[in-house]
């Protein structure tokens, strides 16, 4: 812990590169990501702060959308699209994602119940050829792919795509290498950027 208080005490020493932050946001992306702490958004797109709005949940899950039922994730959604106007949302899934792979093994999550009570709620199973590859991408790159279905349910960005104002992008990044690899839908494949 000390390290981080120590850097916490430096980054406060340059106010002049923060100076402008404190007149507003305008981020272009919102990057919808998972919890894990190997996966830092700003470290692997190189983004600035005030460039990026940040969705983290356990497994980069996307809750399906449910009028009067709001949840925290479409809150931010709404902002992000309808506020803040951002015209790319990411849905960025990881490899040796403990959620998806505890959905494809069928872990015992008992001592877990509110981790297990999230991902019964928002995880279909999600297809996997292979359910001990310790790596999980397939299993992945197809949960990013159904997170991304259940983004076009969202009313403000059905209407946003409807429209041509925003776009949406299926990553996979790999923890244990750094590359990042984009869907493509013509191909139907995840492809280096």
């Amino acid at each position: 812990m000390q390290p981080l208080i120590d850097n916490a005490r430096m980054f406060g020493q340059r106010p002049e590169e923060f100076a402008r932050l404190a007149e507003g946001q305008s981020p272009d992306v919102l990057f919808i990501t998972c919890s894990d702490s190997r996966v830092v958004p700003a470290l692997i797109t190189g983004a600035r702060p005030g460039e990026l709005f940040e969705l983290r949940t356990a497994g980069n899950v996307v809750p399906p959308y449910a009028f009067g039922h709001p949840t925290s994730e479409a809150a931010t959604i709404e902002y992000a699209v309808e506020v803040l106007g951002v015209k790319e949302i990411v849905v960025c899934g990881h490899s040796h994602c403990g959620a998806v792979g505890a959905v494809v093994r069928g872990d015992d999550l008992t001592a877990v119940p509110a981790v297990r009570d999230w991902l019964a709620h928002a995880c279909d199973e999600p297809k996997c050829a292979d359910p001990t590859d310790k790596t999980v991408t397939e299993a992945v790159q197809n949960h990013v792919l159904t997170q991304v279905e259940r983004l076009r349910s969202y009313p403000c960005v059905e209407s946003r795509l409807t429209d041509g104002r925003l776009r949406l992008h299926a990553w996979f990044y790999e923890v244990h290498t750094g590359t990042v690899r984009n869907h493509r839908a013509d191909t139907d494949t995840f492809e280096t950027l």
